[in-house]
């Protein structure tokens, strides 16, 4: 059991299924109460009944204020894990997928942070989880909205972190790789060439956490081999566009 947590007040938002639903129910497991949200309604009361959890369906931006009367008036930890993907690997997709995935993947979390974090720091302590992606630390081909809002979304994260944490907030950014999800299913032949071969679960995903905020890290890998690979593209960033330049003209050769 993770102390940190126990009858803590929880939020996770995308938690209708995938990563979100295996997280709010380790929460559970260790002694939490948490609020499943997700835009789909059905998805969202059905993880919330399995679990003993309380559902509150709708868009992640509207979610505080209803979170909060249901968990009794505050919130302890915030888990931004509704998250959008979707490109089809052209230059420069319409506006509109690059507006939607900047509003789901990165200013969800800025507007929940701007909610709680005051709160926080007149309690002392708060937890803020973002959901991020490998794509954030590196980039994920084929899909330029989700990697250009990842790496913003890491950002935000990093930033939060340095901030605030001498004030008692503790932040997480999760960077997995592929997980076995319904995004995975839908990212095609990039993410059958990428992500597929190295796939993880989302309980997998959620044990990396709770492992992260037992040892009170920022940077959470599932994937520990990402840690190489950021490491590579820091060294010889040549090097690395060139490694991935390759790997996308053999997407385009399968597309």
């Amino acid at each position: 059991m993770v102390e940190a947590v126990r009858d803590a007040r929880v939020v996770v938002t995308g938690a209708g299924g995938g990563i979100g639903a295996a997280m709010a129910r380790r929460f559970v497991a260790e002694g939490a109460r948490v609020v499943v949200n997700d835009l789909d309604a059905d998805k969202a009361q059905a993880v919330a009944g399995e679990i003993g959890a309380t559902a509150v369906p709708g868009d992640a931006s509207a979610v505080l204020e209803p979170a909060r009367e249901a968990l009794g008036g505050g919130i302890d930890v915030f888990c931004a894990n509704a998250g959008i993907a979707g490109s089809d690997g052209s230059l420069a997709p319409d506006d509109e997928a690059w507006e939607r995935a900047w509003d789901v993947n990165v200013m969800a979390h800025v507007r929940a942070a701007r909610a709680l974090v005051p709160e926080w720091l007149e309690r002392g302590g708060g937890r803020f989880v973002a959901t991020v992606s490998a794509a954030g630390l590196l980039t994920m081909i084929g899909a330029a909205p989700y990697s250009a809002t990842k790496h913003a979304a890491y950002a935000h994260a990093e930033w939060l972190s340095l901030t605030y944490r001498h004030r008692g907030i503790k932040v997480h950014a999760i960077c997995p790789q592929g997980v076995r999800t319904d995004m995975l299913a839908g990212s095609g032949s990039a993410g059958d060439l990428v992500l597929a071969p190295t796939a993880i679960e989302p309980e997998d995903v959620a044990d990396a956490l709770f492992k992260g905020i037992a040892e009170d890290r920022f940077l959470i890998l599932p994937h520990p081999e990402v840690a190489e690979y950021y490491a590579a593209r820091a060294a010889d960033p040549e090097r690395w566009l060139t490694h991935m330049n390759r790997l996308h003209q053999k997407w385009e050769s399968i597309r």
